[in-house]
């Protein structure tokens, strides 16, 4: 039997509510503490599956995972049992969890070798794992993939540091290749390095291990190899998604909200981007306020052409928030192209949005226009099921603003990314129940 959310939306929401820890800052900094056998304190941990999981999945290692408290914890990654890698339960564990990519870089830093199952996860087209396993190699690792077993494994006894250029600025792919590198003898330089805040923070909390990188913030990193590295403690920055979808909330609900401690340097361009919807936001302290209104108007460019909005490799717009656009733009004034370069299908939920009544052309796989209904029509409640992360928690934001009952499906989704997102809706005042 799966879960879902009945809602019944049309309330305007009143309060504070604050941010988890960041998801995909947590599933690389968790992973980097295989580096060291000394003790790393994790504080700000979101509660959720996949971070849940990858935790787990340590544990299982041989790593000494403590929890102090709700969301830190300490990792002593002493002694790590090699053999649980041939394992079935490491292929079933490690199998389920995208994040379980993270571990290779470490591994083959610190022990020589790494394997690991083929990754599961999202259903939002392909994500190629080449620019990880092509970094490893330039590193000096072999790369083989067993189709019988499904394993990729990655063997490297004697890491040498060296000049990567990545094949695409890929987050991941340069967590990776820096937790490799941090242990490799001599320099590696690595550009077209993602330069994302959650990357940022794997750095400096790699610095504090006793790493030596240089370029934090760019595209450029030099890392100098260093012979071993030692415990430190790190607090995650707020899931900026989450930040992200919560300003959407407030203004297709036509509700005033605080998003409380958001790290507002850390936000780059998100804040303005919903302010081209014609959302109003102030900074309070590290607070966003953002006041109810009835009225949103989208600006259009200087020539009056039409608003577009498209993601980009940080410092750009990040796609993880393109859904959460598209939804809110449904009751702004005016009109938007959505433009969604960096996946291929992540806008196929727009057909449920149809049925609830918005105005959107779906131009391609990648490109949408909403016309917006400048509330003049409420959106109505229906059944759906939701097909992703982000567009799980777009659909549910969607259901709020509507008019009338809708239930959502398939919400284990939302919950891999969104940690006891009901209860923190309705202390909003959100009528939704799961059933």
């Amino acid at each position: 039997m799966t879960n879902a959310f009945v809602i019944n939306g049309g309330k305007p929401l009143k309060g504070e509510i604050t941010p988890q820890g960041a998801k995909n800052e947590a599933l690389q900094v968790i992973s980097a503490v295989l580096l060291t056998e000394e003790k790393v304190t994790i504080s700000n941990i979101p509660d959720i599956k996949d971070v849940n999981k990858l935790i787990e999945l340590l544990g299982d290692m041989g790593v000494i995972v403590e929890r102090v408290n709700e969301h830190t914890y300490t990792f002593e990654a002493k002694d790590i049992n090699q053999d649980f890698f041939a394992s079935e339960t490491f292929k079933a564990k490690g199998g389920g969890l995208r994040g379980s990519i993270m571990i290779v870089g470490p591994l083959l830093a610190r022990f020589g070798k790494a394997s690991i199952p083929k990754p599961g996860g999202d259903k939002i087209g392909r994500r190629r794992l080449d620019t990880h396993f092509l970094g490893f190699e330039k590193l000096g690792a072999q790369f083989n993939y067993n189709p019988e077993d499904g394993f990729f494994n990655v063997d490297a006894s004697n890491l040498q540091g060296t000049y990567i250029l990545l094949d695409e600025a890929s987050v991941t792919g340069t967590a990776n290749v820096v937790m490799a590198a941090v242990l490799a003898k001599g320099t590696t330089t690595i550009y077209n390095a993602a330069c994302e805040p959650y990357l940022q923070q794997l750095c400096k909390m790699l610095s504090r291990m006793g790493a030596k990188i240089s370029g934090i913030g760019s595209n450029l990193l030099t890392i100098e190899g260093v012979e071993k590295l030692g415990g430190t403690e790190h607090r995650l920055l707020p899931d900026m998604i989450e930040i992200g979808s919560f300003i959407g909330l407030a203004a297709m609900t036509g509700s005033e909200i605080t998003i409380k401690d958001v790290q507002y340097k850390e936000l780059g361009m998100i804040p303005d981007v919903f302010r081209r919807l014609g959302i109003k936001l102030e900074l309070r302290g590290d607070d966003i306020f953002i006041p109810a209104q009835d009225h949103y108007e989208i600006e259009t460019f200087i020539d009056g052409s039409i608003m577009t909005i498209a993601d980009a490799p940080w410092p750009g717009f990040t796609p993880d928030l393109l859904s959460i656009v598209l939804v809110v733009a449904i009751q702004a004034k005016g009109s938007v192209l959505i433009h969604q370069k960096m996946f291929e299908s992540r806008l196929f939920f727009v057909d449920k949005l149809l049925d609830m009544g918005a105005q959107i052309i779906l131009c391609d796989p990648h490109r949408a226009t909403v016309i917006g209904l400048d509330n003049q029509v409420k959106l109505r409640g229906i059944s759906m099921t939701s097909p992703d992360i982000r567009a799980g928690v777009s659909l549910l934001i969607a259901a709020l603003s509507a008019q009338g009952q809708s239930t959502i499906y398939n919400i284990e989704q939302i919950e891999r990314g969104y940690q006891h997102i009901d209860t923190r809706l309705k202390a909003l005042g959100a009528d939704i129940t799961r059933i």
